[in-house]
């Protein structure tokens, strides 16, 4: 019961951003690769799917397959929704919640149900494709640019899910609980960033 109560608050938190202007910055390429340059070049958003797709790799095949799934669909619902909606802006101390909470998971091998890692798939993908789609507005190279984003998170998580799913000595697995405490410490860095920062 505490773990679900826990579970609430983090997603509480963690799904209330703020206002913010968009963002996509142009390679010259055309959208598609627009939107797969901008998740590459997002930590926030990259740490994020990445140690989804660590989670569920180490949860086995099935959860990666969830996960690769419901976390790109989640984004681009999420994105589309944003892109509706009028702009808002990255919360810092929610990302770095996010991307702490994320990174803990990963870093301690919990043992969470099929259903909540979908649900946290869901959640992150939903949160992070909101603040990519924000202020977009509709036009075909918006979708372009969100087509690219989607398939930039579903090569990722299906790259980063199947090399865990793969790993079979045991310190393959130790080495993917450390990379889980790096991004779990980058997010504490980001918090303490946002914390001492102005506004």
């Amino acid at each position: 019961m505490k773990r679900s109560v826990a579970l609430a608050l983090f997603l509480a938190l963690a799904l209330s951003p703020g206002a913010a202007d968009a963002h996509l910055n142009s390679t010259g390429m055309g959208p598609l690769y627009d939107g797969a340059a901008h998740f590459l070049g997002s930590p926030g958003d990259l740490l994020a799917a990445l140690a989804l797709a660590l989670f569920a790799g180490q949860r086995g095949p099935e959860f990666g397959r969830r996960v690769l799934l419901v976390l790109p669909a989640g984004w681009l619902v999420g994105a589309l929704l944003g892109s509706l909606a009028p702009a808002v802006s990255e919360s810092a101390v929610a990302s770095a919640a996010w991307l702490l909470g994320l990174g803990a998971l990963l870093a301690l091998d919990l043992k969470l149900s099929l259903r909540g890692v979908s649900a946290l798939a869901a959640c992150t993908g939903a949160y992070h494709g909101l603040l990519n789609g924000s202020g977009f507005g509709w036009s075909a190279s918006m979708l372009g640019a969100l087509v690219g984003l989607t398939a930039a998170v579903f090569a990722l998580t299906a790259l980063a899910s199947a090399l865990v799913v793969a790993i079979r000595p045991s310190w393959g697995r130790i080495a993917v609980r450390v990379a889980g405490s790096w991004i779990a410490a980058s997010g504490l860095l980001w918090l303490g960033w946002a914390a001492r920062s102005p506004g």
